[in-house]
């Protein structure tokens, strides 16, 4: 079966990229047995199915991802969460904590306010209706310290790499704790602000060079010749 193109390749609307029987996956349709794509983007190719990543648009949830927002308004039972979707998301007050909370008998500000950042998961979601969310599992929950970075939601796979090749790199060559929301907030920990400023610039330039070969074995040159010349 002819695949015309490789994995991270960069492909536009009607670009032909495979004959036969290949599974469509995202952005891509099919006609008389040939798989074109339907937007700018990067080819991915998982199991047999050939998926385009877009390389521009917004943030649309799925159920199971991991997500960072900020919360924007408190209810009587339920945190609104921007998670940068066309729509807000709802962090109910059952499932905003490990711990039981009873909206009737506690300020539910207490545990977060509006302006707090949190880490959630997306736990339900229809287009007809609002993303819900949770923090109830481990290493959910409010942030407080550290710094977040914003990308384009779309870029997240190129920050993750094949096999979380790339991301795994940066922890390592960094020594910072990173955790990626598909939302396209990254959240960063490092032991000095200088470590954390390295991070900011290896996603900048993955950002700006996403459709780029080789990208992976740049930004870990980059961040070995950076850190030779920190004092």
């Amino acid at each position: 079966m002819p695949l015309y193109f490789k994995d991270w390749d960069l492909v536009v609307p009607g670009e032909l990229l495979a004959e036969g029987n290949y599974k469509l996956g995202s952005n891509v349709y099919k006609e008389d047995g040939r798989i074109y794509s339907n937007v700018v983007g990067i080819l991915k190719l998982t199991r047999g199915t050939i998926n385009v990543v877009p390389l521009s648009g917004p943030y649309i949830p799925k159920v199971g991802d991991l997500v960072i927002g900020e919360v924007i308004d408190v209810t009587a039972s339920s945190y609104v969460v921007d998670i940068r979707a066309p729509h807000v998301a709802f962090l109910h007050a059952s499932e905003a904590s490990t711990k039981p909370i009873n909206p009737h008998e506690e300020d539910l500000r207490k545990l977060y306010d509006v302006g707090d950042m949190i880490v959630a998961k997306v736990i339900a979601f229809d287009r007809a209706f609002n993303p819900s969310l949770t923090c109830k599992e481990r290493g959910l929950g409010k942030i407080t310290r550290g710094r977040i970075i914003a990308i384009p939601a779309v870029k997240v796979p190129r920050l993750i790499g094949r096999r979380k090749s790339m991301i795994t790199m940066i922890k390592s060559e960094t020594g910072c704790e990173i955790v990626v929301g598909q939302n396209g907030y990254i959240w960063v920990v490092g032991k000095t602000p200088e470590d954390e400023d390295l991070v900011a610039e290896a996603i900048k330039k993955i950002v700006e060079e996403a459709h780029v070969t080789g990208l992976t074995a740049r930004i870990m040159k980059m961040l070995k010749d950076k850190k030779r010349r920190q004092p």
